[in-house]
């Protein structure tokens, strides 16, 4: 038997980065994505984020596959929302794809606090500098990345 433990920091984003996601029902909306993530028996660290995109930190099954995962979620949270449209009555979808990075032990208090301050550093800094602020962290070129573009 093997033990696998893979820190995951995920973030996605409402369609063409609508703010759409109400601060006054972000935590129905969390919760929700909690119930699902303890139906998958994946362990939710933390979630966060503010009116156009979410970040959180998972722990992952191995058996299951990041992206199955994301379908499952993005799918899921899609339809619930649009049945709540007295809390988030702009909402019109999710975005194209995710991004997603993995992290070690040590590192895991950096991301979840990272995560928990969310509205603060938005306050200051756009989705798409905070974007691609992680994709330098990377080393990857934002000029390749298609995740924030939805056609």
């Amino acid at each position: 038997m093997a033990h696998v433990v893979l820190y995951y920091h995920i973030v996605w984003r409402t369609k063409r980065s609508e703010r759409t996601i109400t601060e006054a029902h972000d935590r129905d909306l969390y919760a929700y994505i909690l119930g699902i993530c303890e139906r998958k028996q994946c362990k939710l660290i933390r979630i966060g984020g503010v009116a156009d995109h979410i970040h959180m930190l998972i722990t992952i099954r191995p058996d299951i596959a990041v992206s199955d995962f994301m379908q499952v979620l993005k799918t899921e949270t899609s339809k619930w929302l649009k049945t709540q449209r007295d809390k988030f009555p702009m909402f019109a979808g999710w975005g194209n794809g995710y991004a997603a990075f993995t992290y070690c032990e040590r590192d895991k208090e950096m991301i979840r606090h990272y995560i928990m301050n969310q509205k603060e550093h938005h306050r200051v800094h756009t989705f798409r500098e905070e974007y691609e602020s992680l994709l330098a962290e990377w080393g990857i070129d934002p000029a390749t990345d298609f995740f924030l573009r939805d056609e």
